[in-house]
């Protein structure tokens, strides 16, 4: 065997092996459309024994070219490991995704009237044993997952800005508390690995793709998305994810996101309907999903829909930002909801009793009575596609 067939052989191991563990679980053209997850996971893996066979095949060749007389061999090769050099550098200490974004190092939550957050914001809140808390997506956009406590109970708290999804999971898998680190994205949605196993994640779903639990999923913990206001409005006493000041260069980065203004292509919303940066609103319910259009929300404000055979109610507040789902029905009827434009307000046509957007009927013969929410999202088109393929899409009445 040739020691130039054995240069170049291992050269292009070395070469393919740090490229190749990189391209396919970050955002480069070309890398997010194809099924390459468990490619990724087998570089990954293994990649010090790709290394290692990589060098053991070039090692030799290179003693024997440096021991010998020509100077061009001799440049051309170091300039060859050079580039190796310059590439693992990039590929190992820059453009890994946990050397992009990083866990805030002073996570401070603060009471309302400590609070520096504009209200006007968008966060992800939760409920959670008498304790809400709120993490703004200008924040968690940035860091992708904190890792708190609510009401006593670990959360993961997590958000995809090229997803624009945005979920709170338990961290607890089999029982056992872990710790998760961003290891890159896959058909653009943020991946994380778990400690223990080093399975990978998906962010949008909580599905183990790859690894020994694949197939698994995290619980998933109730949450909202909605401008701060609106959430302080239903918990007054709420806690709020304060910006770490470390960071407030990669935060400046995501002005615009909540608005879908950001000047980033792949965050940037697309305000024609059905495009792959266009915004929906997702439901899921009992394992059946539906999706509707941000614009025909806008339009309608309140959808009276069902999904499955399930009645369920879908609105945007006045804010044009704040949404709800809920399952309309009450007392085994389905309840029919209507804007009052006198009192300003929801009514339902059944009973003739007063809501509010957030589902509590606060007069009328169904007072104190409180609509069961349906899991809602607001998402890319793109994501939400690729993430619910049989989703139903609503039709609005003509």
């Amino acid at each position: 065997m040739s020691r130039t067939f054995l240069l170049v052989t291992g050269f292009l191991l070395l070469f393919a092996a740090e490229i190749l563990r990189v391209y396919f679980i970050m955002p480069f053209p070309g890398s997010q459309q194809a099924n390459t997850i468990d490619i990724a996971y087998f570089i990954n893996k293994n990649i010090f024994w790709i290394r290692a066979l990589g060098l053991l095949i070039v090692i030799f060749p290179l003693i024997s070219v440096f021991n010998k007389r020509g100077l061009w061999r001799k440049l051309l090769l170091s300039g060859v490991v050079l580039v190796y050099l310059m590439i693992f550098y990039l590929f190992n200490f820059k453009f890994l995704a946990d050397k992009m974004f990083y866990q805030p190092k002073n996570k401070s939550l603060v009471s309302v009237a400590a609070n520096v957050i504009d209200t006007n914001q968008l966060v992800i809140g939760s409920f959670i044993n008498n304790e809400a808390k709120a993490y703004p997506i200008q924040l968690i956009g940035y860091h992708h997952q904190v890792q708190d406590t609510i009401g006593g109970e670990p959360v993961l708290v997590t958000y995809c800005t090229v997803c624009r999804t945005g979920a709170i999971y338990s961290p607890f898998i089999n029982k056992i508390y872990q710790h998760f680190r961003l290891v890159g994205m896959d058909h653009f949605n943020a991946m994380f690995e778990d400690e223990n196993t080093k399975s990978w994640w998906r962010q949008v779903t909580g599905e183990a793709i790859a690894g020994p639990l694949k197939g698994n999923n995290l619980k998933e913990l109730p949450s909202s998305q909605m401008r701060l206001g609106a959430w302080i409005r239903q918990y007054p006493n709420t806690l709020i994810l304060q910006p770490d000041t470390l960071f407030n260069l990669e935060y400046d980065d995501l002005k615009g996101y909540d608005s879908g203004t950001i000047k980033g292509s792949l965050e940037k919303r697309d305000s024609a309907s059905w495009k792959m940066k266009s915004w929906v609103v997702g439901i899921t319910q009992n394992g059946n999903s539906k999706v509707y259009d941000w614009n025909d929300l806008e339009k309608e404000r309140l959808i009276n829909d069902t999904m499955h055979g399930i009645p369920v109610l879908v609105i945007l507040e006045n804010d044009s930002t704040t949404f709800h789902a809920f399952d309309r029905t009450v007392n085994n009827q389905a309840l029919k909801f209507i804007w009052n434009d006198s009192l300003k307000t929801l009514e339902d046509i059944n009973t003739r009793s007063f809501w509010k957007s957030n589902g509590a009927c606060f007069d009328g013969p169904l007072k104190n009575t409180v609509l069961n929410p349906v899991s809602s999202y607001q998402q890319f088109w793109h994501s939400w596609q690729t993430f619910h393929p049989n989703s139903v899409a609503y039709t609005p009445k003509k």
